[in-house]
């Protein structure tokens, strides 16, 4: 049974031991450098109580998350930080990650990422990581877009399965297959762009089921995903909708919207 949040401070136990929140902010095509976008974000994030951040060597803003990191005094142990190689490869995977480490401006990264098993060399990457975490520098590895057959390859080689699949999930992306496999393998599943990447808040079935709950379509989809129990990582760059988007533990959907939705959306 998969565990669901109730709250921001909700957490899971990995297959490894290490413990994960199971909400956060995600910064995918948040603006680093001067106009911050990233910075801004991460700061009202922390200040409303998230304690997960989800970046990646590809969003180009690690920096700018170790900054507000630093800057909101809180305890390093006490936020969560996720990353991701964006490219693999043994020898790049070393020197990547070292970058990251240095960009985030902290001793250790909470969880540590293949972004994605296309550009190959998935063994020799995700030995490089396992090899990262028993130096102490990752707490966790996992892995991010994996197919069901991506997983059996690491599986065939005898290494310890990933602490977490991330993939994209919604009504529209429900991957039954993955997730399944991910939950008897003791996989946790964590979903990116559980808002569609605003796609779809005028279809017409959310919005009728947004307005009987008195809710907004994104905090629908929110709902959506936690109730599947997803590891959830919603991502704005704007202060009202990042306070929004939290205010989805003190209610619930009924069986039939859930059902609603599955229906509504495409299974793949």
């Amino acid at each position: 049974m998969a565990s669901v949040a109730t709250d921001i401070t909700s957490k899971i136990t990995l297959n490894d031991g290490v413990s994960m929140p199971l909400f956060g902010l995600g910064v995918w095509r948040a603006t680093p450098g001067p106009v911050d976008q990233t910075e801004q974000a991460v700061e009202f994030a922390l200040q409303k109580g998230y304690r997960m951040i989800d970046t990646a060597e590809m969003y180009e803003n690690e920096a700018d998350v170790g900054r507000e990191l630093k800057k909101s005094g809180l305890n390093r142990e006490d936020v969560f930080i996720v990353t991701k190689l964006s490219e693999n490869g043994y020898d790049r995977c070393k020197k990547i990650f070292k970058e990251s480490l240095e960009k985030l401006d902290v001793p250790c990264i909470d969880l540590y990422l293949v972004h994605s098993p296309k550009s190959g060399k998935i063994i020799e990457t995700y030995k490089a990581m396992l090899e990262l975490k028993e130096q102490g520098f990752i707490r966790s590895v996992g892995v991010s877009n994996f197919g069901i057959q991506h997983l059996e390859g690491i599986k065939s080689h005898g290494l310890p399965v990933p602490s977490v699949n991330q993939i994209e999930l919604h009504p529209w992306q429900q991957k039954p297959d993955i997730v399944k496999y991910c939950r008897d393998n003791n996989i946790a599943v964590m979903g990116y762009a559980p808002l569609v990447k605003g796609q779809r808040f005028d279809d017409e079935t959310l919005c009728e089921i947004a307005k009987r709950n008195n809710k907004s379509p994104a905090q629908i989809l929110i709902r959506w995903s936690l109730q599947h129990g997803f590891i959830t990582i919603p991502k704005s760059v704007h202060s009202g909708r990042i306070e929004e988007n939290m205010l989805v533990f003190d209610w619930s959907l009924n069986d039939e919207d859930m059902a609603i939705l599955v229906s509504t959306g495409f299974v793949q």
